[in-house]
């Protein structure tokens, strides 16, 4: 009896080491693959901006440089290229600017300065009443060429300016002369939340990961 008592014991003390063996190595598992998780997504988010020259590995025939440094001019190009075809229209930006208060401010201001003209420009001896009929003929003609005038104006100046500037250019010119360090710095101020978040899903899928391999090299193997 004591003998049977004596290898029941070593079985279950001998299955109870095997219980916790086989825990340990489920959570070495589990934190080492939530390390290499977490360490990668870090090293991913780096190489958006480091390194910024090329670095070249010539045993493995390998080149690594940053994505925004390889890709910057590509970049500029493209968001240059989409504000320009997608979000700004000078034929709308003239529309807005010349609206009908801002019409009427123009006539406005052309008739004062007409008037004036006259006044100072025609002789002194001229009747004021005559003064007055031309002021107000003058006028009248500024009232009812002035919306024809200035739609021409505006489409003259819209033609112009739509051939002469590019907006996409200008934009794509000042992205590639924007310092680097700068472009990184402010992508993480205003995305550290985010990119600490990634981070750690990071870690989380990989002690999931490590939590998998351990789990069937004990099932399987």
């Amino acid at each position: 009896m004591n003998h049977a008592t004596c290898l029941y014991d070593i079985i279950t003390i001998n299955y109870s080491c095997r219980q916790v063996n086989f825990m340990y190595k489920i959570l070495i598992s589990t934190i080492i693959g939530g390390i290499i998780g977490w360490i990668t997504n870090i090293i991913a988010i780096k190489m958006l901006f480091k390194p910024t020259k090329p670095f070249r590995i010539r045993a493995l025939g390998l080149e690594i440089q940053g994505l925004l440094p390889k890709r910057r001019f590509e970049i500029a190009k493209v968001i240059g290229e989409t504000i320009e075809e997608e979000l700004i229209d000078f034929k709308e930006i003239f529309e807005r600017i010349v609206d009908d208060e801002n019409c009427l401010r123009i006539v406005n201001l052309v008739k004062s300065k007409v008037t004036q003209a006259i006044n100072q420009k025609l002789p002194l001896l001229m009747p004021q009443i005559l003064k007055n009929i031309l002021i107000q003929y003058v006028e009248e003609q500024i009232e009812k060429e002035s919306k024809k005038i200035l739609e021409d104006l505006i489409e003259n100046i819209y033609e112009k300016t739509s051939q002469d500037i590019k907006i996409g250019k200008i934009v794509e010119e000042k992205i590639n002369m924007f310092d680097l360090a700068k472009i990184e710095e402010i992508t993480l101020k205003i995305a550290r939340k985010e990119l600490k978040h990634i981070e750690m899903l990071g870690g989380v899928l990989g002690a999931i990961i490590g939590l998998l391999q351990g789990l069937i090299l004990f099932l399987f193997i």
